[in-house]
């Protein structure tokens, strides 16, 4: 229900003149996003496989008709046949095999939904990018606004004999510096809306930043540690394994005999001197029973063979467990440094506001240079930024967790 509720929020979501949150960026690119439908159908390929190895225990007809004609005299002839055959002891051979790929499948679903969790963790790498060179554009817009104020003030001080041509031409070249990085953050914006629309099928509009943190997150690292258990590559290892473990017992199962109930009936026709002539019928039913004797070693060369793809399998799985634990780590390493990163800058930018206000207003008074309110407005642009790359870090570093940790989710940003 969650899912289908999401995936109509994504058809139904707010125009691009209103934005889109995150949440239904997410649902979006779950119900439009073509690499997923690809990823399911193969999936949906894969599941047939338990069907095909239970065929191998149902019962199966067939019909075979053939005709022809004798130029020796017998002229035209033609017969058919109705053969039928139920095994009724495969040895262990059926069974064997549908748990084999009954692994399969599972292990096909959990990689499947790692796929799904790669998906979304790009969408939110793309939302973070797309939310960061938006930010970016407008720090360089509001920031020439700024500067087209203190360029008048500026010249008007000149005018008044306040001031000199040099504090003008400071501030022109301060101008001009932010135009250049707005025309290179508006080149960057396109780019970051062109991934973002290629991920999610729509177009942006303006974005926010979550208000809050991910309810699904970990809140420690040994929080981290024990839900990388769930980790879908980790349980897709131990899946395989299985499936490699019942490859063995078919491969036994070779040595086993059969037992099938077979039947046919069959009756022919012939044309011979204008007159249609039928030949007698012939039936019969009976009970065939295979017991392999010699196979020059091949049954037991793939028994040893699935034994070593099955230990192979378990030190996969093994590997994984680890490669899980250190994918959690790292995860949680990345999103506490960003996130101290952001608490940082968000100190930095009060005290570059505080800053820049204090030489305006000394400035006013005469106390300041024009060099100086050229430093405190750098600072501030660069203390922006600083917090804005830092929110997409976090963001980003977030979604790195869940999928981690197996929680990567259309609802996980909820």
């Amino acid at each position: 229900m969650i899912r289908r509720g999401l995936i109509a929020a994504a058809l139904l979501a707010a125009t691009p003149a209103h934005g889109q949150s995150l949440r239904e960026a997410l649902a979006a690119a779950w119900a439009t996003n073509p690499d997923f439908a690809a990823a399911r159908a193969r999936q949906e390929a894969l599941a047939e496989t338990p069907e095909q190895a239970r065929a191998a225990a149902r019962a199966t007809a067939g019909v075979a008709v053939d005709g022809g004609y004798d130029r020796s005299g017998v002229g035209r002839s033609a017969s058919g046949t109705i053969t039928a055959t139920l095994p009724i002891w495969t040895g262990g051979r059926v069974a064997s095999a549908v748990r084999a790929a009954k692994g399969d499948v599972a292990a096909g679903a959990e990689t499947l939904r790692d796929a799904e969790a790669a998906i979304l963790e790009r969408v939110v790498g793309a939302y973070a990018d797309l939310l960061f060179t938006q930010q970016v554009v407008e720090v360089a817009r509001v920031g020439i606004e700024r500067l087209d104020a203190q360029v008048a003030e500026a010249q008007a001080r000149f005018r008044l004999g306040q001031g000199t041509r040099t504090d003008v031409a400071q501030l022109e070249a301060q101008r001009a510096s932010v135009v250049a990085n707005l025309a290179d953050a508006e080149g960057a914006l396109a780019s970051a809306a062109a991934t973002y629309r290629a991920l999610v099928g729509q177009e942006a509009g303006r974005l926010t930043a979550p208000a809050a943190a991910p309810a699904m997150l970990p809140t420690s690292l040994a929080d981290a540690r024990t839900a990388a258990d769930a980790n879908p590559l980790l349980i897709a290892r131990r899946r395989a394994a299985e499936a490699a473990g019942a490859r063995i017992d078919q491969a036994r199962a070779e040595r086993a005999p059969s037992l099938d109930l077979a039947g046919g009936h069959g009756r022919g026709v012939q044309l011979a001197s204008g007159d249609l002539r039928g030949f007698d019928g012939a039936a019969r039913a009976g009970l065939a029973f295979r017991v392999p004797l010699l196979t020059g070693g091949l049954v037991a060369s793939r028994v040893r063979q699935a034994a070593s793809a099955y230990r192979a399998e378990q030190a996969t799985a093994d590997a994984a467990a680890r490669q899980a634990i250190r994918g959690a780590d790292t995860a949680w390493a990345s999103l506490t440094a960003a996130q101290g990163r952001l608490q940082a800058s968000t100190a930095g930018l009060a005290a570059a506001d505080l800053a820049l206000k204090g030489v305006r207003a000394e400035y006013g008074f005469g106390l300041r240079s024009t060099i100086d309110i050229l430093v405190a407005d750098q600072s501030y642009r660069s203390a922006q930024l600083d917090v804005a790359r830092a929110r997409a870090d976090v963001l980003t570093a977030q979604a790195a967790l869940l999928r981690a940790t197996g929680r990567m989710g259309p609802e996980a940003f909820d």
